[in-house]
């Protein structure tokens, strides 16, 4: 008779049944799914200064209700054309600033800060 590793009984163990292999997997990915969610939740989603609303720019890391406001003040005057009218259009936004908000996400025209 062929006796299967999974098939062996060991005293004082139970063999892993189809309904324990079951509900291991279960647990496993229970514990896994937050894992993984957690890991999306951290990687920045892309974020089009021009079309943004407020709640959607204070969303990026370094955007918060005072810069979300001049943000959306400026764009009124027009559309920030590029990195570098954004830069010049905001005062206290550098290239320092820019490069941390392009990493968080933020976009200017589709683009991703670099530095002249």
């Amino acid at each position: 008779m062929n006796i299967h590793q999974d098939d062996r009984h060991t005293p004082g163990r139970t063999p892993p049944g189809p309904h324990r292999r079951r509900l291991l997997i279960g647990i496993g990915l229970l514990l896994a799914g937050p894992l993984a969610l957690a890991a999306a939740a951290e990687a920045p989603l892309d974020t089009e200064v021009n079309e943004a609303n407020q709640a959607e720019l204070e969303m990026i890391k370094g955007i918060g209700p005072q810069l979300s406001t001049q943000i959306l003040g400026e764009r009124v005057h027009g559309p920030f054309r590029d990195w570098s009218d954004f830069i010049a259009r905001l005062p206290g936004v550098g290239p320092g600033k820019a490069r941390k908000l392009s990493a968080a996400g933020l976009r200017v025209g589709g683009q991703p800060f670099s530095a002249p």
